[in-house]
């Protein structure tokens, strides 16, 4: 009788190992676009809350490193060199504009990075039930980090809602939205037929 071989599924370790690299792809990406948006802020009032944002997300991603290394996960380059190469091309999207930034981008971008942020507290979250179990994990460091990322949300909304003024609720901006550039309904096809008797 020939014998059966067992097959068994990936073990706790292989599990961790692409979670963890999934989420150092993600800040790869996320320290990148805040560097940007720091670098293309330079001088405007936003420029010192990005340069320190940028900076908390660079240390972010150096201590996801230094935990991956104390639990030997390796790093799985072509995860974290896809995530570069992606951020990159996503400059090109036009967002309403082909050359330069639209005044969109920054709301869409921050609106992005505060996405990476919730996933970064969400994947800290999950180390600190770990470390309840795992000593190599630091559970009074990871307690930092999670409040660290809770700050940066917080401060991305401010941010956030500061373009939104600027970019879409600001009644003087040209657009669509703006009062002065509704149209005329004599000059809609019909000669604004449909409209109460004044």
């Amino acid at each position: 009788m020939t014998g059966t071989a067992i097959t068994t599924g990936p073990s706790r370790h292989d599990m961790l190992g692409v979670y963890l690299n999934d989420h150092l792809a993600g800040a790869t990406a996320g320290s990148e676009l805040a560097s940007r948006m720091a670098g293309s802020h330079r001088g405007a009032e936003e420029s010192g809350p990005l340069s320190r944002l940028a900076a908390e997300i660079a240390q972010d991603r150096s201590d996801l490193l230094t935990i991956m290394a104390s639990l030997g996960i390796y790093v799985r380059a072509y995860k974290v060199g896809a995530a570069w190469i992606g951020e990159k091309l996503g400059r090109l999207k036009f967002n309403g504009r082909i050359l330069g930034r639209s005044p969109l981008s920054d709301l869409e971008e921050l609106e992005m990075l505060r996405l990476g942020v919730e996933g970064k507290a969400a994947g800290w979250r999950t180390l600190r039930t770990l470390a309840d179990t795992d000593r190599r994990l630091d559970a009074g460091h990871l307690d930092e980090l999670i409040s660290r990322a809770s700050s940066q949300s917080v401060q991305l909304e401010e941010l956030r809602v500061r373009a939104v003024s600027r970019v879409i609720s600001n009644p003087s901006a040209p657009g669509p939205l703006a009062p002065e550039h509704a149209a005329d309904p004599k000059e809609l096809p019909g000669g604004g037929e449909g409209r109460a008797a004044e």
